[in-house]
């Protein structure tokens, strides 16, 4: 059976972007000596040669003004353990200092950001570019420098996010 749906229903839009799986990933920048981050589904590859990535980060959220104004920024690509972390960093109005405590960190040695020490992996990015996209602005991140974190055997299975939920798969 074929439901047709609302397209200018953004509850039935995100309702079909729900059967889309997709990675979890922490942002952070450092913009005026203050940490700041998010969790993001939105982050996806654009191009090998140069190395860029995009993030969709809303316009009404406090992490757009610091990513705008801190240039370089962060990611930190979750594992399966790390529900905890991306339910914390999605969560809206969370207090900004000490939003990383209880967490094992490293600062970044170029963006100065914040960084999660048990992902799976982890990129530092320059804004190459910025464009609107209705309500969010997309990010085009150059990759300056990645760091892998797991052992590369696929013990560590990827966090993603389903159905509105963060789900680890089972190992294969």
């Amino acid at each position: 059976m074929v439901v047709q749906l609302d397209v200018n229903d953004p509850v039935e839009f995100r309702r079909v972007l729900a059967r889309y799986a997709t990675g979890v990933v922490v942002v952070s920048a450092c913009a005026n000596g203050v940490d700041h981050a998010m969790t993001a589904n939105s982050l996806t590859s654009v191009s090998l040669r140069p190395p860029l990535v995009l993030l969709c980060v809303d316009r009404r959220a406090r992490f757009h003004e610091a990513i705008m104004q801190a240039g370089s920024w962060a990611v930190s690509i979750l594992g399966g353990k790390s529900r905890d972390a991306a339910s914390w960093f999605a969560t809206r109005g969370r207090p900004l200092r000490g939003q990383f405590a209880g967490y094992s960190t490293s600062r970044g040695a170029l963006s100065g950001a914040l960084m999660l020490d048990d992902a799976l992996g982890r990129m530092e990015c320059d804004t190459e570019a910025v464009h609107p996209g209705g309500d969010h602005t997309i990010v085009v991140g150059r990759v300056r420098i990645l760091d892998l974190l797991d052992d590369d055997t696929g013990s560590s299975p990827p966090l993603i996010y389903y159905r509105h939920g963060f789900r680890s798969p089972a190992t294969e």
